[in-house]
């Protein structure tokens, strides 16, 4: 966090596609003066729209807008603004959606934190059995889905996949969203894995606006954020994920092998040499397992090597940015 005698920016970023009716209410709900903080911009992501998005921002009087040829997706856009926001100057980060989910006048709650020195993130949670539109289903959904996150992450959460947030511009140079489905799990996992201060503030949300585009249909919301839960907790602890493949598989081999061992000491044996050659193909799978698992554990430590070394680019290029800037 910058001193009290500089300036203090906050940017409110707005991953867009195909928001053009939604949009300029977003906007106007923005408080542009906040306690605390000096300069409020905004920043909108145009994720490749085919409609009027891009012309509705303009009018709307947004400070800045990042386009993209084509639709890359919302995990895309979340970094696209993120990085446009650090090259600013940015030292607070917002994101919210151009649907108009989320409140604007919660903005000042959800910074609070980070003006304080209390978080580096700071999750809105939208108190999901509360909002009437959401059906019984989707609401056990988001409980399992955020107890996971938490197993996973050890961050207290009770709205994983809420994208009402505010980040320190740390904590925004520190994150590296590589899913190609959506930012607000795999930010999680990573923000607890590399111990920044998580935390999270009651909001509310606004009348539903449209249907929700990650949440198109039950099986393939399920598959795809497993996906993204499996991959991201296989990156950070991939001894400890391959270990448990491994001992599964031995301990699977032991039934078919223990099998074979009694009806050969039974004098029975001839007969059951498939569970002799079962148990074989489950142990060989299990000592890979673990050999996986150890040669991951050594590309771990690479990879967080080499988030260190992008961390320390990303400082001096932006300090190099501001220096020049300044003169």
């Amino acid at each position: 966090m910058r001193t009290q005698t500089n300036c203090m920016k906050l940017f409110v970023q707005i991953p867009c596609h195909n928001e053009e009716t939604t949009l300029s209410q977003t906007v106007r709900d923005i408080p542009r003066c906040i306690k605390g903080i000096d300069v409020v911009q905004i920043l909108v992501v145009d994720d490749g729209s085919t409609d009027a998005t891009v012309e509705v921002a303009k009018n709307a009087g947004v400070d800045h807008i990042v386009e993209s040829k084509c639709n890359q997706g919302l995990a895309k856009a979340f970094q696209a603004g993120m990085d446009a926001c650090l090259r600013l100057g940015a030292d607070i980060i917002v994101n919210t959606d151009g649907d108009n989910q989320y409140r604007g006048r919660d903005i000042p709650k959800l910074i609070a934190p980070i003006l304080a020195g209390a978080a580096d993130i700071v999750i809105g949670g939208r108190q999901t059995d509360d909002i009437p539109h959401f059906s019984p289903m989707k609401k056990k959904l988001q409980r399992l889905g955020s107890w996971v996150v938490r197993r996973l992450s050890n961050v207290e959460v009770p709205d994983a996949v809420s994208g009402f947030r505010a980040f320190s511009r740390e904590a925004a140079m520190q994150l590296n969203i590589l899913s190609p489905f959506s930012y607000t799990i795999e930010s999680i996992i990573q923000a607890g894995k590399k111990k920044l201060a998580v935390t999270n503030v009651a909001i509310g949300t606004n009348p539903k606006t449209r249907e929700s585009r990650l949440f198109k249909s039950i099986p393939r919301f399920l598959e795809r954020s497993a996906t993204t839960m499996v991959r991201i907790y296989s990156m950070y602890h991939p001894l400890r994920f391959f270990s448990y493949l491994g001992i599964v598989s031995i301990l699977c081999g032991l039934i078919p092998s223990t099998r074979f061992l009694f009806f050969y000491f039974s004098g029975e044996g001839a007969g059951h040499v498939q569970s002799l050659i079962l148990a074989a193909i489950l142990f060989i799978i299990g000592f890979q397992f673990l050999l996986m698992g150890l040669v991951a554990d050594l590309i771990s430590f690479n990879r967080k090597l080499s988030e260190e070394i992008l961390v320390r680019v990303r400082k001096m290029e932006l300090g190099h940015e501001e220096k020049t800037g300044s003169e």
